[in-house]
């Protein structure tokens, strides 16, 4: 047994019953309200329950529904796995193999993958929002506690290299999370999150937990809108909004000469790293973004550039939160020096206790407390991390190290180009070289941007060839996937 902590959801029921809790178009619920209709759905849940399920799955999406399954499912002590709908059935299925998940919870606009997912499963059982809320009540009481080093939720991570890995994140993970968070960011009374991430991704559950721990309303939307989004926003209603780069692009370039309510207190950007012409653009117009820096294994970020040093370290992801730490390890396992790139771990009671059913990768990825990240990135004088990219996503070019987003971010600051993906190509001599494929605003010839990289860049990061596309493959939280990016070079060759 680990440390025990009162049960979130009832304590902040609590604490302050009549407090809005959640917004989704024009429904509000307070918290009071929320810890009643969870209450209920447990006890409906328990029709469905067998002995045996200690971990379900549930595919759903942005919806009031999933908020309540999510909190009812923490309430049963039951582990979640949360599954990304836009993956398919193959892929889905793989992970509920995985993670030897009997039962799934469904949105009835997700049954065509859910029926699909039971008949190639035999052993799962299937239950939609419409079945389960009509099951009779059996008489349950909340349990009083959490224990910190249980887990809660199970998210897989989207298998850059591999086959996927699921993260197991504890309540202590997920508390740690917030507090970090709210000893940087601040906690105001009027503050509200704009949620319009997916839940089934770190990035919009954290929100979820950060509402019960704080005592804070979100604002839930069901997808991501950008004019809905900029309205909100506008409207004063808002405080806070977690994006990625693609997010933040779509909402200014709809913003126009627009700009936010004054109560806007914080555009948390994540997802990897932005381009500065992006940051500058929101500099000139005064939107207060905060680059950050974290994943599915530190149960969100685990670093955030404060807002004092917002315009001065432009670029950089920030300094650890208040409970982390953060190290730069060279090639030969030193320490490296400021300034000097090698591979970012991490340390902090929010990282993940292990992959599940993974003794391997647990053994390469934490070493006395410190969790090898993968990515590439330096610290500066000052401490502050810089990312430079993920190690799956390096371009070696006859030896040289090239980093894509840093091509990305040259070609993003063509007043033509909206967005760009680099990725590297294999070539008999030099081994790899970096291609580009970019999704323009105006017209414009390859050989003018290849051109335009030439003064930016050195001669070998230059792309060799740049491919214009409609748009540009993305994950569910609109990550780019830079392994599938080659695949638009097969097609060309094939064409």
């Amino acid at each position: 047994m680990g440390e025990r902590i009162p049960n979130w959801l009832l304590q902040r029921s609590h604490i302050s019953p009549n407090k809005s809790a959640l917004i989704f178009e024009d429904q509000v619920w307070t918290f009071r309200e929320m810890q009643e209709i969870v209450q209920d759905l447990q006890e409906k849940l328990m029709t469905c329950l067998k002995k045996q399920d200690r971990r379900v799955a549930i595919l759903m999406k942005n919806h009031p529904k999933m908020v309540w399954l999510i909190h009812a499912l923490q309430q049963l002590e039951i582990e979640t796995v949360f599954l990304n709908h836009r993956l398919t059935p193959a892929e889905l299925g793989f992970q509920l193999r995985d993670s030897q998940v009997e039962l799934l919870f469904y949105d009835v606009t997700l049954a065509e993958i859910a029926n699909e997912l039971y008949a190639e499963n035999p052993q799962l059982r299937i239950y939609s929002t419409t079945q389960y809320e009509e099951f009779p009540n059996q008489q349950l009481k909340s349990r009083a506690e959490y224990d910190l080093a249980a887990i809660c939720s199970i998210m897989y991570t989207s298998g850059t290299t591999g086959k996927p890995k699921g993260v197991q994140q504890t309540y202590g993970n997920h508390w740690w999370s917030a507090i970090g968070s709210s000893l940087n960011l601040g906690l105001q009374s009027n503050d509200s999150w704009l949620c319009a991430v997916p839940l089934f991704h770190i990035s919009g559950l954290s929100i979820l937990m950060r509402s019960v721990i704080y005592g804070m309303p979100v604002y839930l939307m069901e997808q991501f809108d950008e004019e809905k989004a900029n309205t909100l926003l506008q409207s004063g209603q808002v405080t806070i909004m977690s994006v990625v780069t693609a997010m933040l692009s779509r909402m200014l370039e709809t913003l126009g000469t627009n700009t936010y309510h004054t109560h806007f207190r914080c555009m948390l950007l994540g997802g990897g790293p932005a381009p500065l012409p992006l940051l500058e653009r929101c500099v000139e117009k005064e939107i207060p973004v905060f680059q950050s820096y974290g994943m599915t294994e530190t149960s969100s970020q685990i670093a955030t550039l404060s807002p004092e040093d917002a315009f001065k370290k432009l670029g950089s992801a920030g300094k650890a939160l208040f409970p982390a730490q953060i190290r730069i390890i060279d090639q030969n396992g030193q320490e490296a020096k400021a300034e000097e790139p090698g591979e970012i771990q991490l340390k902090g009671p929010n990282i993940t206790s292990g992959y599940l059913a993974r003794p391997e990768a647990n053994q390469t990825s934490f070493e006395q407390g410190w969790f090898k990240t993968g990515d590439i990135g330096y610290l500066d004088e000052e401490g502050f991390l810089y990312v430079l990219d993920r190690r799956s996503d390096l371009i070696i070019s006859g030896g040289e190290n090239i980093y894509p987003a840093e091509i990305e971010e040259v070609l993003i600051g063509h007043d033509a180009v909206r967005e760009a993906g680099v990725t590297g190509g294999k070539d008999e001599i030099w081994g790899q070289v970096p291609y580009a494929f970019v999704v323009m605003r105006k017209p414009i010839s390859e050989a003018e941007l290849i051109q335009f990289c030439r003064t930016h860049l050195a001669a070998y990061k230059v792309p060799k060839k740049i491919m214009k596309v409609e748009t540009l493959p993305r994950n569910a939280s609109n990550k780019l996937l830079r392994r599938k990016l080659l695949e638009f070079l097969e097609e060309e060759k094939h064409s």
